[in-house]
């Protein structure tokens, strides 16, 4: 017998209907006389059908012959299976539904004279042979023609592109791979558009029984008349995909900054200084997603690539969340603006190095920042690192400050070496003005609430093209859509996965990358002065992780002693491999020597880390900050606190809460100095 094949997306537009099924004729075993039968089989049916016919009247004469009932009843069926026959055929074209009603009305009023006279009465033979042949090659004739190898479906036959609104659309070329499909479709010139097919992909996607997003479209560029039609049918981003370590360990932020995979497998990357020689311009970035679509986790993964590049400094605000999103990177921040004050400040200070930035760069004979301008310049002035501003939960900032805050620096700032990325949940006119919109240029969109929320953020080519990111809303954290400078228009509307980076690997990223991280160069860091004064001059400095399993520094880190080189940030390094066997002329395979004596020694007394209540835990920062008083001290933050965390055993985040409110009870007063609090007397703080 032969094998039949399994169904491919290629061949989804062939048949009448989704997934109509081709019999391959290479595939079959056997002799001559298999092979013959194997290409015969498809095209049997009508014979089958002719046949069975004209064997069926012997006895159908029989039974009827001198029967006038039956002679009505046969002529009643006749008529009612014609009808029935163009009844049921009003879902096909026209051309189908003709040819077989007149195939009914032809082989059921020949059975039935036939059935009333004798098969072999007058001409009945003559007709049952030559109108019974011509009748079954026609609709041989009509699946030669709907079988077409060179994939391109009958323009007479309604296939599945018809049935989509798409009618005498041609498939001139397909191209198939294990999850995707890619095909060229000829579109009738003068009648449909690109539009119509970007408009048709809903039903294309039902009819294919797939995702919304997972059917898309690119018009070509040369040729309107051209689409180019992509299929993907499984989803293989379900699994995720963990953050697999620095793309570009200790390069340039000129180099891409891989934050996510697409649906094929390739690395989703940024750009954000711009490039000449591509003819790209520098990144301003858009995030914008629904609460629980994984926006923040993106955000900090691309953060973490870019704090492993050597001549990039980062300034980050977040007046929201304080240091419950950005905790794990703030040693690696240049500054942190915690809170709705230090934000001001900040972007006080962008507008002000934007023009310092930019007449150094003309000075050194820079257009725009390369990575050169990093480097010691000619006259041993020290170089300027690339400048990214991120502002995580933007909206915020934009109902604190002005919703136009950023559109100047979105405006000026890319020729000054500096990006600026804004992220928000909805980047509607309420919250946004639409010239800091316009001026962004590049999104990442993460999952939306709606297709209105969609087109606050990817442009109308992206959503053309079928990008839905509504289709997900918060059920798929971590999807997203790239329409950024540098990223090519065929991925605008490809989904992809943000990385999912564990809080372990941030902190690895923040502390062996800081032998090379650069400082904040002297010309941007005036200019932040002069605008900012001591939010810039006096800003809280974070102290660098200490990693798990380092043997030196007394705190457990390897940066407290300067002697020590960092490890490389290699994760295909094998354990294993990791001492050569010539270090300190230690042979590993050596025997150990006898025990010549045991020494016991007293285990040390480690008093147990219980995790107190809420209620004492309080009652303790209340104490120590009642000790700090008394020590004399005015000033006080949330890593005076930490290190006595181990009275309460809670975590950076609740300490910050705590201090929030001994500030709103009296205690504590903010000063100019983010993270640094004024201590009030207790008599004070109680009139």
């Amino acid at each position: 017998m032969a094998r039949r094949q399994p169904q491919t997306i290629a061949q989804l537009d062939t048949g009448q209907q989704v997934g109509y099924l081709h019999l391959d004729p290479n595939q079959h075993a056997g002799g001559v006389g298999e092979y013959l039968l194997h290409r015969m089989k498809p095209y049997l049916p009508p014979w089958i059908v002719a046949g069975g016919t004209g064997i069926l009247s012997l006895p159908a004469n029989a039974m009827w012959g001198e029967s006038a009932a039956g002679a009505v009843g046969l002529t009643l069926a006749s008529l009612g299976l014609t009808a029935a026959t163009w009844w049921a055929g009003r879902p096909t074209s026209q051309q189908r539904r003709l040819h077989s009603a007149i195939t009914v009305a032809a082989g059921t009023s020949w059975f039935t004279a036939a059935a009333l006279a004798g098969p072999t009465s007058g001409p009945l033979p003559s007709l049952y042979l030559i109108g019974g042949s011509a009748l079954a090659a026609t609709w041989n004739i009509r699946q030669l023609l709907r079988v077409n190898p060179e994939g391109a479906p009958n323009d007479g036959d309604k296939g599945l592109l018809e049935r989509v609104g798409l009618a005498k659309t041609l498939v001139t070329s397909a191209k198939v791979q294990p999850n995707k499909a890619e095909f060229e479709l000829q579109l009738p010139g003068g009648e449909l558009t690109p539009d119509d097919v970007s408009k048709a992909l809903p039903k294309l996607a039902g009819a294919l029984r797939v995702a919304k997003n997972a059917v898309r479209t690119l018009p070509n560029p040369d040729d309107s008349s051209r689409v180019a039609l992509t299929v993907v049918p499984h989803d293989l981003l379900k699994a995720g995909a963990v953050y697999p370590g620095p793309s570009y360990p200790g390069g340039s932020i000129a180099d891409p900054v891989h934050t996510g995979i697409y649906e094929d497998g390739a690395h989703m990357a940024m750009f954000f200084p711009g490039d000449p020689e591509a003819s790209r311009n520098a990144m301003h970035l858009l995030i914008m997603g629904m609460t629980g679509s994984g926006k923040s986790e993106g955000g900090l993964t691309a953060l973490t690539e870019v704090v492993t590049r050597r001549d990039v400094i980062v300034w980050a605000s977040d007046p929201a969340k304080a240091e419950q999103t950005l905790g794990p990177l703030l040693p690696a921040i240049d500054w942190a603006a915690l809170d709705i004050k230090s934000t001001k400040a900040m972007v006080s200070a962008l507008k002000a190095v934007i023009p310092a930035r930019t007449a150094w760069l003309a000075k050194y004979g820079y257009k725009q920042w390369e990575p050169a301008c990093a480097e010691t310049q000619a006259d041993g002035s020290p170089g300027m690192p690339y400048l990214l501003a991120w502002f995580e939960e933007a909206a915020k900032s934009l109902r604190e400050i002005d919703e136009d805050a950023f559109t100047g620096p979105a405006q000026e700032a890319r020729s000054a070496g500096i990006s600026i990325v804004i992220s928000l949940q909805r980047a509607s006119h309420t919250q946004m003005s639409t010239d800091t919109r316009a001026s962004l240029g590049s999104s990442w969109v993460f999952g939306l609430r709606d297709d209105r929320d969609a087109q606050f953020a990817l442009s109308d080519e992206a959503l053309d093209a079928g990008a839905s990111p509504q289709a997900w809303k918060d059920k798929k954290p971590g999807y997203c859509y790239l329409t950024a400078n540098g990223i090519p228009e065929t991925f605008w509307a490809t989904p992809g996965r943000a990385y999912l980076t564990p809080v372990d690997a941030m902190t690895r990223a923040v502390a062996e990358f800081a032998h090379l991280r650069a400082e904040c160069d002297p010309v941007t860091a005036a200019a932040a002065a002069k605008a900012a004064g001591t939010a810039f001059t006096q800003r809280t400095r974070y102290p660098l992780p200490a990693l798990s399993g380092a043997e030196d520094g007394a705190d457990g880190g390897i940066y407290e002693q300067e002697e020590h080189t960092p490890v490389p940030y290699d994760y295909d390094v094998d354990p294993d491999d990791a001492d050569s066997d010539e270090d300190d002329g230690i042979d590993p395979d050596a025997e150990l020597p006898p025990v010549e004596a045991v020494v016991e020694i007293a285990p040390a007394e480690i008093p147990p880390r219980t995790r107190v209540g809420k209620a004492e835990a309080k009652k303790i920062m209340f104490e120590l900050l009642a000790e700090f008083e008394a020590e004399g001290r005015t000033e006080v933050g949330p890593a005076d606190f930490m290190e006595y965390c181990d009275r309460f055993n809670r975590g950076r985040s609740w300490v910050s809460g705590q201090v929030s409110e001994m500030v709103d009870a009296g205690r504590l007063r903010e000063t100019d100095e983010v993270g640094r609090y004024e201590i009030i007397p207790f008599e004070s703080a109680a009139a």
